[in-house]
């Protein structure tokens, strides 16, 4: 079984690093874009300023990080044996719990705040966005499946973009339901490939995943399945928010990059299971979202 190693994102071991480094703060490109593709589809129905896209952006990182620190702090016990993982700051002692739990509840705050700042709606919804995020990381402890749950978590940066800017659901209602269906099951598909070089020592500790329910080749076959229901989903958010010929070829080229995505990793070969490998999905992301602000702004 190959085991993936990871790196620091950053070199240097400043405090500042040490904390980005703790939530892998890039990794924020990821699913961002779709908060802002949210943020462009409700600019066809209502004015979007400045000050609200910093707002959405404030609001998506400062979750992003909560959930993320909180993550690394309810894992600490399995990190600290994980070859994969013990050498995050965490188990290596570069950051101490309680430093990261600062910067939990300092992330938390913002994210509430920013939430109050864009409308009533948001700060109404944002307890419960948050605690949604949050237990995510202890998903694994008592169901199959936290890759949903963590593809659900992060179906709500498109649904938030688009109340963000409206105050209100969407008009039909299910342009927001489609489009978190297919952030949701891009999330999915990918965070099971995430889990396959773990199986072994998930299995060994009592956690649970698709990889240790259903095996490699069953896994991988469902983040297919998974990815198959991506696309069709952009492609009915996109009809229905009103995008055109830019949105659906960028769109193309996402299909095409979850293809080749899929080409790379079979069943008992993970050997391209790799950092690049990974970062093919902030490209999905971000394509999408260039393409649509392309069809917005044309």
């Amino acid at each position: 079984m190959l085991t993936v190693r990871e790196g620091q994102t950053f070199g240097g071991e400043s405090l500042l690093v040490r904390y980005v480094n703790l939530v892998k703060l890039p990794h924020t490109l990821f699913a961002l874009p779709f908060a802002l593709l949210g943020v462009l589809a409700a600019s066809r129905v209502a004015p979007v300023t400045p000050r609200e896209v910093v707002l959405v952006i404030l609001a998506f990182s400062a979750a992003r990080w909560t959930a993320m620190g909180f993550n690394r702090v309810a894992d600490l016990p399995y990190d600290r044996e994980n070859p994969r993982t013990r050498h995050r700051e965490l188990p290596r002692g570069a950051l101490t719990p309680a430093q990261a739990w600062m910067s939990i509840l300092v992330a938390a705050a913002l994210f509430l705040v920013a939430a109050g700042l864009l409308n009533p709606l948001c700060l109404l919804l944002s307890p419960l966005a948050l605690a949604w995020v949050l237990t995510y990381s202890l998903a694994k402890r008592f169901t199959w499946w936290p890759h949903l749950w963590l593809g659900l978590s992060l179906a709500i940066a498109p649904v938030g973009g688009y109340l963000a800017i409206t105050g209100r659901w969407s008009e039909p209602g299910w342009l927001l339901l489609a489009v978190a269906l297919a952030v949701a099951t891009w999330v999915a598909g990918f965070d099971i490939f995430y889990a396959l070089p773990d199986a072994g020592f998930d299995r060994h500790h009592g956690l649970r995943s698709a990889v240790v329910r259903l095996g490699e080749r069953r896994a991988i076959a469902l983040a297919k399945l998974l990815h198959g229901v991506t696309i069709p989903a952009l492609a009915l958010f996109g009809w229905g928010a009103g995008f055109g010929g830019w949105y659906f070829a960028g769109l193309a080229i996402a299909a095409a990059l979850l293809v080749y995505e899929h080409r790379l990793v079979r069943p008992g070969d993970l050997s391209r299971l790799d950092a690049a490998f990974f970062t093919m999905n902030g490209v999905m992301s971000v394509t999408v979202f260039a393409f649509a602000l392309l069809d917005r702004l044309l």
